[in-house]
């Protein structure tokens, strides 16, 4: 059997050696932010610029980047700190908020992106950032800056580490990878159109995949690891086995609470069935649907309206699709935990964290 693999991590200044450092708060964390904002600001480039473009990249960067619940970019530092069995460096918990934050950097790069081609309205409880009066389609230009700033941060704080050309190649990978999945999705639910033949299990397994579970689970997995000092590639084709199906599931839990959750709780009201989302209740109700139920779905799917949406409904309601989600919720649980528990490469708890804080989520 293997061994579970171990690494000695190194201080700043080269020499072997750990400390615990107390648990990571989400205070630490944005203290961290500030500090990679100012830095960015400062950045000599910026400093040569009239001060009101620089004003503008600090009021776009605290409008976009640091709102939100934060998860992916906190994993960062609690998966580096279960690898490390808490027994982390003050060094390695700083590289690891700042690869927490480059994540959390290229969400917002997604969003302001994203929500610029859906035409949304708003975005974690605040107007879209191209629909803040005197920004308008600048965004475009902001969302090209969000991306960049990651390299500065990687540039500045990781250029000297052993892993740095690792760090590029999958931020680089993750980018291609969602953009992609945002091109199928895109593609196969143009705004306007109602092409249900397009939703498709495989179809829309791939569009998850790559939009949501490369960028949301492997890669604050894969920076845990890189910043906990491993090199050994199965262990990242494992992470990235386990972790593909742990975002596959998530997107699948987000959709059904897209329906089904208490608006009061997930702090949003579901729009999936007017925005003709490709989502995983209608692709089963497609594959269930008998031919007058189908003809229901076709005639309401896709309508911004609210007897539309309320005839969806009670068709999934009547297709039993409550009850088709709590198997797969199990299924994929026990599935997961075998995988988990199965290998040997890496410690259990490196995974069983993040899927015990998705696992029956509310919201």
């Amino acid at each position: 059997m293997a061994a579970v693999l171990a690494t000695e991590p190194m201080l700043a200044n080269g020499a072997a050696g750990t400390t615990s450092i107390g648990k990571n708060t989400k205070q630490d964390f944005v203290r961290v932010y500030e500090m990679l904002r100012d830095e960015l600001v400062a950045d000599p480039l910026t400093a040569e610029q009239p001060q009101f473009a620089a004003d503008h990249l600090k009021r776009m960067l605290d409008y976009n980047v640091p709102g939100g619940k934060l998860n992916r970019g906190l994993a960062v530092a609690d998966i580096l700190r279960v690898f490390k069995h808490g027994e982390v460096t003050e060094e390695e918990v700083f590289r690891a908020n700042a690869l927490g934050w480059c994540i959390e950097w290229l969400q917002a790069f997604f969003l302001v992106a994203d929500d610029i081609m859906d035409n949304s309205i708003t975005r974690r409880g605040q107007a879209c950032w191209y629909r803040v009066p005197g920004v308008g389609m600048v965004a475009c230009n902001d969302y090209i800056l969000l991306e960049s700033c990651i390299y500065r941060i990687l540039q500045r704080h990781f250029s000297a580490a052993p892993y740095y050309a690792q760090l590029l190649e999958l931020f680089h990978e993750t980018t291609h990878q969602t953009a992609h999945g945002q091109l199928l999705d895109i593609a196969t639910a143009p705004i306007g159109t109602v092409d249900l033949s397009r939703y498709t299990l495989p179809t829309y397994m791939r569009i998850v995949t790559y939009k949501t579970a490369f960028y949301s689970f492997y890669l604050p997995v894969a920076c845990g690891l890189l910043v906990g000092g491993v090199a050994v590639p199965p262990a990242f084709a494992l992470a990235k086995n386990i972790c593909i199906q742990m975002g596959q599931y998530f997107q699948i839990q987000d959709d059904y609470l897209d329906c089904f959750g208490d608006p009061a709780v997930i702090g949003k009201i579901g729009t999936d069935i007017q925005d003709n989302k490709c989502s995983w209740l209608v692709v089963q109700a497609l594959q269930r649907a008998q031919p007058p139920q189908l003809a229901a779905l076709k005639a309401n799917y896709g309508k911004d309206d609210e007897e539309a949406v309320a005839a969806v409904k009670a068709l999934y309601a009547e297709l039993g699709l409550e009850a088709a989600f709590r198997e797969y919720e199990s299924e994929s649980y026990v599935r997961l935990k075998a995988l988990i528990h199965d290998q040997t490469l890496l410690p259990a708890k490196v995974f069983t964290h993040l899927l015990d804080k998705i696992y029956k989520r509310q919201k």
